[in-house]
Protein backbone atom coordinates (compact mmCIF):
# COMPACT_ATOMS: atom_id res chain seq x y z
CA UNK A 1 0.00 0.00 0.00
CA UNK A 2 1.87 3.10 -1.00
CA UNK A 3 1.84 5.71 1.74
CA UNK A 4 1.36 8.47 -1.34
CA UNK A 5 -1.70 7.49 -2.28
CA UNK A 6 -3.53 6.87 1.38
CA UNK A 7 -2.54 10.24 2.34
CA UNK A 8 -4.36 11.12 -1.32
CA UNK A 9 -7.62 9.66 -0.57
CA UNK A 10 -7.55 10.61 2.96
CA UNK A 11 -6.82 14.51 1.42
CA UNK A 12 -9.97 14.00 -1.55
CA UNK A 13 -12.44 12.65 1.66
CA UNK A 14 -11.35 15.76 3.75
CA UNK A 15 -12.17 17.91 0.84
CA UNK A 16 -15.63 16.16 0.22
CA UNK A 17 -16.59 16.76 3.77
CA UNK A 18 -16.39 13.32 4.74
CA UNK A 19 -15.04 11.55 8.04
CA UNK A 20 -12.93 8.04 6.77
CA UNK A 21 -11.67 6.85 9.19
CA UNK A 22 -7.77 5.17 8.55
CA UNK A 23 -9.06 1.08 8.99
CA UNK A 24 -11.76 2.62 5.65
CA UNK A 25 -8.76 3.95 4.03
CA UNK A 26 -6.75 0.51 4.22
CA UNK A 27 -10.14 -1.13 3.48
CA UNK A 28 -10.77 1.30 0.33
CA UNK A 29 -7.08 0.88 -0.72
CA UNK A 30 -7.20 -2.97 -0.61
CA UNK A 31 -10.47 -2.41 -2.68
CA UNK A 32 -8.50 -1.22 -5.70
CA UNK A 33 -5.60 -3.77 -5.10
CA UNK A 34 -8.42 -5.73 -6.23
CA UNK A 35 -10.28 -4.35 -8.58
CA UNK A 36 -6.54 -4.11 -10.17
CA UNK A 37 -6.10 -7.92 -9.84
CA UNK A 38 -9.32 -8.95 -11.03
CA UNK A 39 -8.93 -6.61 -14.19
CA UNK A 40 -6.31 -8.11 -15.77
CA UNK A 41 -8.54 -11.86 -16.42
CA UNK A 42 -12.49 -10.51 -16.44
CA UNK A 43 -11.49 -6.48 -17.61
CA UNK A 44 -14.07 -5.35 -14.85
CA UNK A 45 -12.89 -1.62 -16.32
CA UNK A 46 -11.89 0.05 -19.34
CA UNK A 47 -9.52 2.45 -17.13
CA UNK A 48 -6.15 0.43 -16.09
CA UNK A 49 -3.89 3.51 -14.29
CA UNK A 50 -4.34 2.67 -10.74
CA UNK A 51 -4.29 6.45 -10.13
CA UNK A 52 -7.26 7.09 -12.86
CA UNK A 53 -9.05 4.13 -11.31
CA UNK A 54 -8.68 5.50 -7.78
CA UNK A 55 -9.56 9.29 -9.29
CA UNK A 56 -11.84 8.64 -11.34
CA UNK A 57 -14.08 5.55 -9.81
CA UNK A 58 -13.39 5.99 -6.42
CA UNK A 59 -13.19 9.50 -5.57
CA UNK A 60 -15.59 10.42 -7.81
CA UNK A 61 -18.19 7.43 -5.78
CA UNK A 62 -17.29 8.68 -2.83
CA UNK A 63 -18.29 12.63 -3.61
CA UNK A 64 -21.91 11.71 -3.82
CA UNK A 65 -22.00 10.46 0.22
CA UNK A 66 -23.15 13.62 1.20
CA UNK A 67 -25.91 14.02 -1.12
CA UNK A 68 -27.52 10.66 -0.78
CA UNK A 69 -30.50 9.92 1.34
CA UNK A 70 -31.84 7.11 3.47
CA UNK A 71 -30.31 3.29 5.04
CA UNK A 72 -31.36 1.19 2.57
CA UNK A 73 -30.36 1.91 -0.95
CA UNK A 74 -29.24 -0.33 -4.27
CA UNK A 75 -26.78 0.31 -6.87
CA UNK A 76 -28.35 -0.46 -10.05
CA UNK A 77 -26.03 -1.97 -12.92
CA UNK A 78 -22.89 -1.64 -10.47
CA UNK A 79 -20.17 -3.10 -12.33
CA UNK A 80 -17.53 -3.25 -10.79
CA UNK A 81 -19.08 -2.06 -7.36
CA UNK A 82 -19.09 1.57 -8.19
CA UNK A 83 -19.87 3.40 -6.46
CA UNK A 84 -21.93 1.00 -4.28
CA UNK A 85 -18.42 -0.52 -2.83
CA UNK A 86 -16.84 2.72 -1.76
CA UNK A 87 -20.13 3.58 -0.15
CA UNK A 88 -20.65 0.78 1.96
CA UNK A 89 -17.16 0.83 3.20
CA UNK A 90 -17.27 4.42 4.79
CA UNK A 91 -20.80 3.96 5.76
CA UNK A 92 -21.49 0.94 7.42
CA UNK A 93 -24.73 1.55 8.87
CA UNK A 94 -26.32 1.93 5.40
CA UNK A 95 -27.26 -1.13 3.52
CA UNK A 96 -26.38 -1.54 0.09
CA UNK A 97 -28.04 -4.28 -2.45
CA UNK A 98 -25.06 -4.07 -5.63
CA UNK A 99 -26.93 -5.62 -8.94
CA UNK A 100 -25.51 -6.44 -12.08
CA UNK A 101 -26.62 -8.86 -14.61
CA UNK A 102 -22.71 -9.70 -15.39
CA UNK A 103 -21.98 -12.59 -13.93
CA UNK A 104 -17.98 -12.05 -13.72
CA UNK A 105 -18.61 -8.56 -12.55
CA UNK A 106 -21.28 -10.50 -9.72
CA UNK A 107 -18.50 -12.91 -8.76
CA UNK A 108 -15.44 -9.87 -8.24
CA UNK A 109 -17.95 -8.27 -5.82
CA UNK A 110 -18.73 -11.26 -4.12
CA UNK A 111 -14.63 -11.92 -3.37
CA UNK A 112 -14.67 -7.93 -2.73
CA UNK A 113 -17.54 -8.95 0.23
CA UNK A 114 -15.74 -11.67 1.71
CA UNK A 115 -11.89 -10.06 1.83
CA UNK A 116 -12.87 -7.00 2.97
CA UNK A 117 -15.99 -8.18 5.33
CA UNK A 118 -18.39 -6.20 4.30
CA UNK A 119 -21.56 -7.10 5.86
CA UNK A 120 -23.60 -4.10 5.31
CA UNK A 121 -24.03 -5.60 1.37
CA UNK A 122 -25.62 -8.30 -0.57
CA UNK A 123 -24.86 -9.26 -4.29
CA UNK A 124 -27.39 -9.70 -6.79
CA UNK A 125 -27.39 -11.54 -10.52
CA UNK A 126 -29.95 -10.20 -12.13
CA UNK A 127 -31.21 -7.63 -14.63
CA UNK A 128 -33.18 -5.02 -12.80
CA UNK A 129 -36.52 -5.27 -14.56
CA UNK A 130 -36.65 -8.74 -13.67
CA UNK A 131 -35.71 -8.76 -9.77
CA UNK A 132 -38.34 -8.46 -7.45
CA UNK A 133 -36.72 -8.43 -4.00
CA UNK A 134 -40.33 -8.30 -2.13
CA UNK A 135 -39.29 -4.48 -0.30
CA UNK A 136 -38.83 -1.17 -1.15
CA UNK A 137 -35.59 0.85 -1.00
CA UNK A 138 -35.19 4.37 -0.05
CA UNK A 139 -32.43 5.38 -2.55
CA UNK A 140 -31.80 3.81 -6.00
CA UNK A 141 -28.13 4.69 -6.91
CA UNK A 142 -27.11 4.55 -10.71
CA UNK A 143 -23.73 5.44 -12.55
CA UNK A 144 -23.60 5.87 -16.12
CA UNK A 145 -26.44 3.48 -16.62
CA UNK A 146 -28.97 4.53 -19.11
CA UNK A 147 -31.19 8.06 -19.89
CA UNK A 148 -33.41 8.85 -16.89
CA UNK A 149 -36.28 7.68 -19.37
CA UNK A 150 -35.67 4.39 -19.09
CA UNK A 151 -34.14 4.03 -15.91
CA UNK A 152 -37.37 5.42 -14.09
CA UNK A 153 -39.04 3.00 -16.13
CA UNK A 154 -36.82 0.29 -15.03
CA UNK A 155 -36.25 1.05 -11.25
CA UNK A 156 -39.77 2.16 -10.36
CA UNK A 157 -40.67 -1.07 -8.84
CA UNK A 158 -38.04 -0.68 -5.81
CA UNK A 159 -38.91 2.89 -4.99
CA UNK A 160 -41.24 3.17 -1.67
CA UNK A 161 -43.44 6.49 -1.61
CA UNK A 162 -40.69 8.48 -0.47
CA UNK A 163 -37.84 6.41 -2.81
CA UNK A 164 -35.42 9.02 -4.46
CA UNK A 165 -33.48 7.94 -7.46
CA UNK A 166 -30.02 9.46 -7.50
CA UNK A 167 -28.52 9.34 -11.21
CA UNK A 168 -25.04 9.69 -11.98
CA UNK A 169 -24.65 11.73 -15.02
CA UNK A 170 -21.10 13.39 -17.00
CA UNK A 171 -22.84 15.16 -19.59
CA UNK A 172 -25.78 18.03 -19.34
CA UNK A 173 -29.16 16.03 -18.82
CA UNK A 174 -31.24 19.03 -19.58
CA UNK A 175 -33.14 17.40 -22.65
CA UNK A 176 -33.60 14.10 -20.30
CA UNK A 177 -35.22 15.82 -17.78
CA UNK A 178 -37.57 18.16 -19.65
CA UNK A 179 -38.46 14.01 -21.50
CA UNK A 180 -38.85 12.16 -17.70
CA UNK A 181 -42.46 10.57 -17.87
CA UNK A 182 -45.02 12.17 -16.17
CA UNK A 183 -46.05 11.89 -12.29
CA UNK A 184 -41.93 12.75 -11.89
CA UNK A 185 -40.67 15.02 -9.86
CA UNK A 186 -36.87 16.68 -10.26
CA UNK A 187 -36.22 17.57 -6.79
CA UNK A 188 -32.55 18.56 -7.33
CA UNK A 189 -29.84 18.91 -9.18
CA UNK A 190 -26.04 19.17 -8.28
CA UNK A 191 -22.68 19.95 -9.85
CA UNK A 192 -19.91 17.94 -8.05
CA UNK A 193 -16.51 18.42 -8.46
CA UNK A 194 -13.98 15.83 -7.84
CA UNK A 195 -10.77 16.24 -6.11
CA UNK A 196 -8.18 15.46 -8.48
CA UNK A 197 -10.31 16.23 -11.63
CA UNK A 198 -10.73 19.51 -13.74
CA UNK A 199 -14.21 18.87 -14.94
CA UNK A 200 -17.70 18.39 -12.58
CA UNK A 201 -20.20 15.97 -13.04
CA UNK A 202 -23.94 16.12 -12.45
CA UNK A 203 -25.69 14.21 -9.29
CA UNK A 204 -29.91 14.04 -9.80
CA UNK A 205 -32.39 13.25 -7.61
CA UNK A 206 -35.72 12.33 -8.92
CA UNK A 207 -39.23 10.69 -7.57
CA UNK A 208 -41.97 9.38 -8.44
CA UNK A 209 -44.89 11.27 -7.74
CA UNK A 210 -47.50 8.93 -5.66
CA UNK A 211 -51.16 9.19 -5.11
CA UNK A 212 -50.93 11.84 -2.49
CA UNK A 213 -48.96 14.15 -4.29
CA UNK A 214 -50.61 14.43 -8.14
Amino acid sequence: MAEGESERLLLATQTLGLFVSPDQIEQLVAYVDLLEKWNRAYNLTAIRDRRDIVDRHLIESLSIAPFLSGDSRVDVGTGAGLPGIPLAIIEPGVHYVLLDSNGKKTRFLSEVKRALALTNIIVETTRVESWRPGRHFDAVVTRAFADLGTTLERVDHLMGSQGMLFAMKTESVSKEVAEMPPNTEHVASWDISVPGRDWPFQLLAIRRLRGEDV
